[in-house]
């Protein structure tokens, strides 16, 4: 019997193998894909660090990460985080929340001027308001998911890649996991499926509802030799045109400047998504970039595919239900956690820690009101009908409906 078997090698399970396995735990992670796929949510070369966050609890659960991903470094003797700093802009009402909950927990911010960070990073275009983050910067995201298994399996764990699983069953305080050539009794699982979670848990838990999309940043070549932050543009819900409600980007060396709209991919299932891009949402990027991005060719795009698994708020699912623990709905925001979501399963299951009440199966939170307007006004755009007063749980259902194209990748 296995203290845990963890269901997902991407970033999160392979995080919580590493924590369990290096505090002396038989520990099995199991994968459905071959090493290194690009099926899911944590491959390609580079994420997006920042710790600027204008809820209390995700900026100390992102400064908390800092400090674990030093530990991964140190450890491994691989550089897997990059502080070269980060930009974020928009209206003030979205950006003052931020750089107040920096200032309020003693972290590095400045604001600038459009001018002031035009002239000192002329590759982008900038809103009023402009904060500067110097402990921000960009993440090696297929070399963090190397280093976590190498680190897992050196610490004992086994794991087990193309071993898709088919069924899990609960039985008191144990559960059986069922692979096509194995079945596995472990008296923890931890689910940490990504886009697959609600297929594999929706027989013994209520999960709150989760949304997969396609999503399609791409990479672009840089017009010319300049230095170039992790940025992040907070869509303005008055200026419907634009069509997009969060924009984000950051250098990937070798690729060129990817950048990618938050959250507005087609609505897919993870088993029947095409990998092509959508071509009205292509070109919805590329306007994007035209105006904001001036220091890329626009026409140079080399799209990318990749899931986004959403809730309805954007907060994620971690909690435990008897021998389950679930790990999912990161919503397009949570790779920068990655080593404090393993530390936080591991207290949970080892030292009976409490998880964040914030991200409990049953403790779903509001969409906060700038989120709210920005959807609601999005779905206005795409004619969806007049922004109105519409139910949190109706939204990211009807954002995927108004999207909808004849390239959709699966049922809606």
């Amino acid at each position: 019997m296995y203290d845990c078997v963890v269901v997902g090698a991407g970033a999160m399970g392979s995080s919580v193998a590493w924590h369990l396995a290096r505090r002396g735990r038989e520990v099995a992670v199991l994968d459905r894909f071959e090493a290194g796929h690009a099926r899911g949510s944590s491959h390609g070369s580079t994420r997006i660090f920042r710790l600027g966050y204008p809820q209390a609890d995700y900026l100390e659960l992102a400064r908390e990460s800092l400090r674990w991903w030093e530990e991964l470094e140190a450890e491994s003797g691989t550089r897997l985080l990059e502080l070269t700093g980060a930009v974020e802009h928009g209206r003030e009402y979205i950006m003052r929340p931020i750089q107040g909950a920096l200032k309020a927990s003693g972290l590095p911010v400045s604001r600038l001027s459009p001018g002031e960070a035009a002239e000192r990073w002329p590759g982008l275009a900038y809103e009023p308001y402009v904060l500067h983050q110097p402990d921000a910067g960009r993440i090696l995201a297929d070399r963090t998911v190397q280093v976590l298994h190498r680190r897992a399996v050196a610490h004992g764990a086994e794991l087990r890649h193309a071993s898709p699983v088919r069924r899990i069953d609960v039985a008191g305080d144990r559960a059986t996991v069922i692979t096509d050539d194995a079945t596995l009794i472990a008296r923890r699982v931890v689910v940490a499926a990504g886009s697959w979670s609600q297929d594999l848990l929706g027989n013994v838990l209520n999960l709150p509802r989760m949304v997969v999309t396609q999503e399609q940043p791409a990479h672009f070549a840089p017009s010319e030799a300049a230095d170039w932050p992790s940025f992040l543009h907070h869509g303005d819900p008055g200026r419907p045109s634009r069509h997009m409600y969060g924009a984000y980007g950051l250098v990937s060396p070798g690729e060129g400047v990817k950048v990618g709209l938050h959250g507005t991919g087609i609505r897919c299932h993870p088993d029947q998504r095409t990998f092509r891009p959508d071509p009205r949402g292509a070109d919805i990027l590329r306007s994007y970039v035209r105006e904001w991005v001036p220091g890329v060719d626009p026409d140079s795009a080399e799209f990318i595919s990749c899931l986004y698994t959403t809730t309805d708020n954007e907060d994620f699912v971690i909690d435990r239900r008897g021998p389950l623990v679930v790990v999912a709905g990161f919503s397009g925001h949570g790779f920068k956690f990655t080593p404090a979501i393993g530390h936080l399963v591991a207290g949970a299951l080892l030292d009976g820690a409490a998880l964040p009440e914030r991200f409990a199966i049953d403790h779903r939170l509001p969409i906060e009101r700038p989120r709210r307007a920005q959807l609601e006004t999005l779905l206005a755009a795409l004619g969806a009908g007049p922004p109105g007063i519409v139910e949190p749980a109706t939204l990211h259902t009807q954002l995927a409906t108004a999207r909808k194209s004849p390239t959709s990748c699966g049922p809606r």
